[in-house]
């Protein structure tokens, strides 16, 4: 009797170090029915990609930055974890959600419809200017075009939103996000190249991250035309860094990537949006259910239909990969995601007015 009432007694003690060595969450993600089983965080971005760029394709930094992140910070991962499961948790409650994944992904299938009560979100932007030669000190005006197109692209009044397919025409969404320039900073050094280990945030630090969007525009070299910082990284380096020629749609700037879409992009990475195709082919989603499934980005102008993984991409979408003139919509469930991140406990809601 004593051995078996010694052996259920370490029985025990298994049962409840084993219990302490789950993720707190897990429980949490039982009780309210979402379903976290396809969460990632860290991406594929390759040796491969840097190539592209160096080849002088669009090539969005962000998905490295994001691994380097998690890296070096042990507590990066289950801040995003904990910032999906807060996502599918808002997007699970609308009376309308979906079965089975709320919030995830599906490639290609009708999100749950979400209503926030937000409101339009008008997000304040400082503009640093770090320049080494006067081209890289873009004017008032370049900067000011950015602003336009971005007011334009995240509320669906962009004019060339006309030349969606069918197929995707009635998926375009007005995020009801839009921007207003809070201020510009400028400082002259002659770093000629800042690369993408934050060292130009270092040294301008950001404005008030909290409750404003910080943009960096400065020469960032390799032929990399930008990087974002996704939810959950720290506010001392929040924010997006774009090279001077990428950034708005007038001034100094170079084709093909001369409409202002660079910051487009790189914003709704910011607002916690993926690359359409997942990072990760065809088998790695992004947590998007109207966005098709894809196996890797699309460059320059791709012929429509463009099909991989059985359906056809979504090439017009900001979140690919593809030239200015030729992406131009968010859709409905991209929308959805990116507001979640306003909703109450989320990681920008002190930036919803």
């Amino acid at each position: 009797m004593k051995k078996l009432i010694l052996g259920m007694a370490a029985m025990a003690l298994l049962l409840t170090s084993c219990n302490q060595d789950q993720p707190e969450n897990l429980n949490e993600t039982a009780q309210d029915n979402v379903d976290m089983s396809d969460f990632y965080a860290y991406t594929d971005y390759t040796a491969n990609d840097a190539m592209k760029a160096a080849e002088g394709k669009k090539t969005c930094y962000s998905m490295q930055h994001l691994n380097e992140m998690l890296n070096k910070n042990d507590k990066l991962y289950k801040k995003m974890y904990d910032i999906e499961h807060n996502t599918r948790s808002n997007l699970a409650k609308s009376a309308n959600a979906q079965k089975g994944k709320p919030g995830s992904g599906g490639g290609g299938g009708t999100p749950p419809p979400v209503t926030d009560n937000l409101g339009v979100i008008s997000i304040p932007v400082v503009v640093t200017v770090v320049y080494s030669n006067s081209q890289e000190n873009i004017s008032d005006a370049q900067i000011n075009s950015q602003i336009a197109v971005l007011n334009k692209d995240f509320r669906a009044t962009n004019g060339d939103k006309s030349n969606v397919p069918s197929e995707f025409a009635g998926l375009v969404a007005d995020s009801e996000i839009q921007f207003t320039l809070a201020g510009v900073r400028r400082y002259s050094n002659s770093t000629a190249q800042w690369g993408t280990n934050d060292a130009v945030k270092g040294q301008y630090p950001p404005v008030t991250p909290s409750s404003t969007l910080n943009i960096w525009v400065c020469n960032i070299g390799g032929g990399i035309l930008g990087y974002a910082q996704f939810p959950g990284g720290p506010a001392s380096t929040d924010g997006v860094v774009i090279g001077p020629n990428y950034f708005g749609n007038t001034g100094y700037v170079s084709a093909p990537f001369d409409k202002g879409r660079t910051a487009t992009h790189e914003i709704g990475h910011y607002l916690n949006l993926r690359h359409i195709w997942g990072d990760g082919r065809c088998q790695q989603d992004d947590f998007v259910a109207d966005t098709p499934s894809s196996d890797g980005p699309n460059y320059g102008c791709p012929s429509y239909p463009t099909v991989n993984c059985r359906s056809t991409d979504m090439t017009m979408n900001y979140m690919d990969y593809t030239n200015d003139s030729c992406m131009y919509m968010f859709s409905n469930g991209q929308k959805e995601r990116l507001r979640t991140i306003f909703m109450s406990g989320g990681p920008r809601e002190s930036m919803a007015n």
